[in-house]
Parts: structure tokens; sequence; C-alpha cells
């Protein structure tokens, strides 16, 4: 089963237990600092308070939502708006846009349950770099490219630009995603949720000891992740939703109103867990 669909599936059973809240508003980077920075993230907010993001700069993606009103959205069962994510027939933007209603729909369901996620200060996902290691990146991170040189690893960049590829003094960038099969541990950005290439990508990394996947918008349930052999999972966890809103409306950092939080099979309670509580 697809990932989407074995999301959707949780939701669904989660919808079933109570009322889920309505969609209460679509938050957007303003135009000047769209794609830029914080800039590259909307958030999707329910009428409980929880926030779900979605990455904006995928195809015509922020294009779509910049140009539309999307006060079509508010009042609406965010199972609705979710359904868009499964939907190989949506455009970008109402893919992105389930996508953020998923992530929203998860931190609800976390909420509720009462589960917090344990912090992170690690941005490489607890991968632990070092010599001798093969370490594929799916997404170019330069910050991060920096770390996994100085701990002595070697270092694969697997990427969609074709104008960044090629070989560098200690690291290549590649477009061919098979590269990862040298790879003994992993670090991939979220956004494969959104494109759906996550499956691809882990076909050729079912020699690696670690996948760790980060990124804002990694924010849905983990288990489907986990049983496809995701290590970690990386987003970011909002603690202060009224400054978090206010710092997206103006495109100013986000890094006082939310943390890096850590996802993992051994301290993560499981859905079924969630749903009972």
């Amino acid at each position: 089963m697809k990932l989407a669909d074995e999301l959707m599936a949780q939701l669904e059973r989660y919808a079933q237990t109570c009322a889920l809240p309505r969609v209460c508003a679509l938050h957007l980077p303003p135009v000047d600092k769209a794609g830029k920075n914080d800039g590259e993230f909307c958030a999707l907010e329910l009428d409980d308070g929880a926030l779900g993001l979605s990455y904006l700069l995928l195809d015509e993606t922020l294009k779509e939502l910049l140009d539309k009103d999307h006060g079509g959205l508010i009042g609406r069962d965010p199972l609705e708006i979710a359904r868009w994510f499964s939907n190989p027939q949506a455009s970008p933007g109402k893919r992105t846009l389930g996508f953020a209603a998923v992530n929203a729909l998860s931190r609800s369901l976390f909420d509720r349950a009462g589960f917090v996620s344990e912090m992170s200060s690690d941005s490489l996902g607890y991968l632990a770099p070092a010599a001798g290691d093969h370490v594929g990146m799916i997404g170019f991170f330069p910050p991060l490219i920096r770390r996994v040189l100085a701990a002595g690893a070697n270092l694969t960049v697997i990427e969609l630009n074709a104008e960044l590829a090629g070989d560098y003094t200690d690291y290549t960038v590649s477009l061919n995603a098979e590269d990862l099969r040298h790879c003994n541990k992993v670090l991939s950005t979220s956004t494969v949720l959104l494109n759906d290439t996550l499956d691809r990508m882990l076909s050729y990394c079912r020699d690696a000891d670690a996948f760790a996947m980060i990124g804002p918008s990694a924010g849905c349930l983990p288990d489907a992740l986990f049983a496809r052999g995701v290590t970690f999972v990386g987003g970011t966890w909002i603690h202060d939703s009224a400054g978090f809103i206010n710092a997206i409306h103006t495109g100013e950092s986000w890094s006082q109103f939310a943390q890096k939080c850590a996802l993992r099979p051994d301290s993560y309670p499981g859905f079924d867990a969630l749903l009972a509580k």
C-alpha cells in the first residue's frame, strides 16, 4: 500500500473515534518573502490549535497557492483536505494542502492523546557520522555537509537540481539515486513524502544501517515510515502557535516558537496506543 493511503487509513480511524476539529485558517508567507528562508512553508490551522506544515516550493505550488483565495477552506473537515494528498490527480497546490492537513491531524491526535515528542538538538538525526562511514544525503543541506565532512565520513548528495551535480573537493552531488546503494547511513529531506519518492529512495537503501528523515514538514504519523525502515523522524514541534503564525505572516524566524523534535521507533508509542487514549 502506498504511504499516503496508509496515512489516510489511520486518519480515517481517528475520525471514527471522535469529532474532528475543523479548518480555521491557512497561513502563507508574505509574497515578498515566499520561498526564502522560513518562507518556504505554509501552515494549516485547525480549531483545536493544531498546526500542520507543508513545503511550498515543489512544481508550481507556491504560485498556485498565492494566486488563489482560500476562504473556502475555513470550516471544512480537514479529512476532506487530507484526501487530496493521496489523490494522484490533485494539483500540486492541493496535494501540498492535503499534506498540511495530514500533519495537522497527526498533531491533533498527538495532543488529544497527551503525547509530546522528545526534542532534539541533532540536525543529523543521530546518524553520528564518523571516519569509515559513507553518508548519503537526499537533498542539498550545505551546513550539514560541512558537519559530515568534518566528522571524516565520505558523502554522496542526491539532488534533483542538475545545476548542483558534479564532483566537489570532498564530496559528490549526483542526480542518480542508485548511488545511495553505497551508503551505510542516509539523511533525507522530508520532501520525499510530498513528492512521493520515499519508497523509491528506500529501495536503494536496504543495506543502510540508518535512514533519518528531517525537515519542518516531517509531522505525519510515523508508523508507516518506521515500518519501511526509517530509523528517525525529525520534524518541527510548535509550542507557541500564536507566535509561530505571526512569524509565518511576517516571514521572520520560527526558532523561538518551535523546536526540532525526534521520533524514533523505540520511544514512539504507536498509533494504536495513541488512539486508545
